[in-house]
């Protein structure tokens, strides 16, 4: 009977523990999940990126109507350095979020600014760019300036590829932004309400 309450009383001082053990398994396995997660996340824009850029270095044409380039707009031009850019950014962060080192308050800081900045430096890129592009395939009468997507269709249809993929990294770049967002925020505790305690004491007493 003595060695039979032993084991009971054994096994019942063992549980917590092994519930502690079993909780910090199962937050090991989320943040490893999380990680991985948010690795691929941000490798995921430097094809987008990367596609829009030499999409656009390409889009030129010439015909008996003229010729006509990227690099003769600055808007094309400043999408192709976002471009860039942030396929820089996505891969060097990339390969920071894979690092398994614990996620401190200033790394938290530092991923959610540049993820800001990024997110609005090819957000920018892409809304100008389809503004000239509408221009390119609508022209302006108010200027009298006409469709040119009628004579340079191929340079037109390039870049209309590369402002598309470049708004799917924009989404991606948002998505990044909320994860980075949701990392940091969650390190701070939730402000106390001293109403509640206020009432939680009157409530109770004793």
């Amino acid at each position: 009977m003595m060695e039979k309450g032993s084991v009971v009383e054994a096994a019942v001082t063992r549980s917590p523990m092994q519930m502690k053990m079993g909780d910090h398994e199962l937050e090991g396995n989320t943040t490893s999940a999380l990680r991985t997660a948010e690795t691929f996340l941000r490798l995921f824009p430097v094809g987008l990126c990367v596609s829009a850029l030499v999409l656009m270095l390409k889009s030129s044409q010439q015909n008996e109507y003229g010729s006509v380039d990227y690099s003769d707009l600055g808007a094309f031009r400043y999408l192709v350095h976002a471009n860039g850019i942030c396929a820089g950014y996505s891969l060097f962060s990339a390969v920071i979020a894979a690092m398994p080192c614990p996620s401190t308050i200033p790394r938290a800081w530092t991923f959610f600014l540049l993820d800001q900045v990024l997110t609005y430096i090819i957000l920018a890129a892409g809304a100008v760019s389809t503004e000239v592009l509408y221009l390119a395939e609508n022209g302006d009468a108010a200027t009298t300036w006409s469709s040119a997507c009628g004579s340079f269709g191929r340079f037109c249809h390039k870049v209309t590829a590369s402002v598309a993929i470049t708004f799917v990294a924009v989404f991606c770049y948002v998505l990044l932004s909320l994860v980075s967002s949701y990392k940091l925020f969650t390190k701070y505790d939730a402000p106390a309400s001293r109403a509640t305690e206020a009432i939680e004491v009157a409530a109770f007493p004793g």
